[in-house]
């Protein structure tokens, strides 16, 4: 029988908890991001070697345009600490960072209410 991971549950991997990863940071370096902010690498050239694992895995996710809730799912990281992360990254000039383009005009509404058809036909 396997022994159990260290720090969780069986089968579950490593745990690691949040303010480790951030370094007991709660909060990011005055970035103003909210959830639906948009990152993106600044740079091609990176020394990978220097950065820390979920830095890592943040920039490896910026490639293209994502915004930060995505990089929280898709990291299994909360908001909260990838705020912070994302902090350390824009201070360092590897990420860009800019609130969504917001929409020319709201939508009809006898489009939304289309849409709200369709979705409860299914």
């Amino acid at each position: 029988m396997a022994a159990p991971a260290a720090g969780g549950d069986q089968g579950t991997g490593p745990l690691v908890r949040p303010y480790t990863v951030t370094g007991g940071r709660t909060r990011p370096k005055g970035t103003g991001l909210d959830m639906i902010s948009l990152v993106v690498a600044a740079r091609t050239r990176i020394d990978w070697r220097m950065l820390e694992p979920e830095h890592a895995d943040i920039l490896r996710l910026c490639r293209r345009p994502v915004s930060v809730a995505e990089v929280s799912a898709r990291l299994d990281l909360p908001m909260t600490v990838v705020k912070v992360l994302l902090g350390d990254l824009i201070s360092r000039g590897d990420v860009h960072t800019r609130a969504p383009r917001p929409a020319a005009e709201p939508p009809e509404m006898n489009i939304l209410q289309a849409v709200l058809d369709g979705i409860r036909k299914l």
